[in-house]
């Protein structure tokens, strides 16, 4: 199994009715060199200002991003070429995250390459430090920006750190 950091921005709260906007996508492996990046264009005549605010993208700036299916395609693609295993998605909000990407790879692609399920970051860390007060953020090293690949890249640095130096074990 192969752990895939996936962050994902949005202009509201559930796919569908609303649009994912962007996402980032870092493989967990050491050195986390490869990473994807895509930007749609909204699925939905619905938006929510302020959510879609904290992407740091006008509705405008948005309407001009990618086609949404063929952004799904080739992040589809991406994974094929460089995961020959299961690819795990994981994220620091999955239940967000998670229900965007597996319902716009339903939906534009016919199916999700992460099959039926995904991890989370924070509750991983949680069972590790065995404290449900306990949180991860201190471990990225990437500045949280609402970036979805820097996003990514903060919460992928954190669960390297939890596997090389707090002895949890997420490969071969």
């Amino acid at each position: 199994m192969t752990y895939v950091m996936v962050d994902i921005e949005s202009d509201g709260p559930i796919p569908g009715d609303y649009s994912m906007i962007s996402f980032g996508a870092v493989i967990i492996e050491p050195g986390l060199r490869q990473n994807f990046y895509g930007r749609l264009k909204p699925i939905s005549q619905k938006w929510i200002p302020d959510v879609l605010k904290v992407s740091g993208f006008s509705r405008r700036q948005a309407m001009e991003f990618d086609d949404p299916a063929a952004v799904m395609v080739l992040f589809r693609d991406w994974l094929q070429q460089r995961i020959s295993d299961q690819p795990v998605f994981i994220a620091d909000n999955n239940g967000f995250d998670w229900q965007f990407v597996n319902w716009y790879f339903h939906h534009f692609t016919g199916a999700n390459p992460f099959g039926h399920s995904s991890s989370n970051l924070s509750s991983l860390y949680k069972g590790l430090v065995k404290d449900t007060n306990e949180d991860f953020k201190h471990l990225r090293k990437t500045r949280h920006s609402h970036h979805p690949v820097d996003d990514a890249m903060g919460n992928a640095e954190a669960l390297m750190h939890m596997n090389e130096v707090m002895g949890l074990k997420i490969g071969p």
